[in-house]
């Protein structure tokens, strides 16, 4: 047989398995089994907490529903006053709605995914708080302060007047922006005031207590933090052209 056509072996080429690599101990990762633990025992721990603090807040509102009742009452001003009726009127849920629906807009047109679906949670939340607390209105009716009646609990279930409990102004409010505190800490916290505002101003018209607007803030956030849950928490954002520029 001719010398050119005989194969030949490549050098640097390796054609058989080593019985050393068979005898090196198998590795496995170790499972992340604690840290998920830990996990969600810091997550029911958190709630907890954030149940005590719920139900101490509430209980302090009934407690001085009257006290701060008769304190706004006492302390009335014609300005103040009409400065109040601009803050319920633009502070509904519409105002919200309208507010939702330009930031979406704008994060579309921008192409964030991001910010998108931020918006559109703040939405959901905001029309989340809106159902059910239309739904306790009518279930348990509780007269405004500015009502003369003797109940303070019962009453037409259809009467706007008996819709006092709990804020719908409140729960609207705070639910849009819960959402934005809990995805973005920083702006949410500067939003804030907003529905505090809100809040001071339904019970300086006489159309809620001070449990109403407590309660619905409790509400707001409970939407909040369930939508946040599960649309926003532990997700992993694409970056739009604008972001990475």
């Amino acid at each position: 047989m001719p010398a050119r056509w005989k194969r030949t072996k490549p050098k640097n080429r390796k054609t058989e398995l080593r019985i050393a690599d068979f005898k090196s101990p198998l590795k496995i990762a170790p499972a992340k089994t604690y840290g998920n633990l830990f996990v969600k025992r810091a997550a029911v721990f958190y709630w907890l907490i954030g149940i005590v603090i719920a139900a101490i807040a509430i209980a302090t509102a009934f407690y001085f529903d009257d006290t701060v009742r008769d304190f706004t009452a006492q302390h009335q001003n014609p300005t103040m006053r009409d400065f109040m009726r601009n803050v319920s009127l633009y502070g509904d849920w519409p105002s919200h709605l309208a507010l939702g629906l330009l930031l979406l807009g704008i994060a579309w047109r921008r192409q964030s995914k991001k910010w998108m679906r931020i918006f559109l949670s703040m939405l959901v939340a905001m029309a989340m708080a809106g159902v059910v607390g239309t739904v306790i209105k009518r279930t348990i009716p509780r007269a405004r302060p500015s009502v003369k009646s003797e109940l303070r609990w019962g009453g037409p279930r259809f009467s706007t007047k008996y819709h006092a409990f709990p804020s719908g102004h409140v729960a609207a409010s705070t639910a849009f922006f819960s959402v934005l505190i809990f995805a973005r800490r920083r702006t949410g916290l500067a939003c804030l005031p907003i529905p505090i505002v809100i809040g001071f101003s339904r019970m300086y018209l006489g159309a809620h207590y001070l449990s109403d607007v407590v309660c619905a803030a409790v509400l707001g956030i409970i939407c909040a933090a369930l939508v946040w849950r599960f649309f926003l928490s532990h997700r992993q954002w694409p970056t739009s052209k604008i972001e990475e520029n």
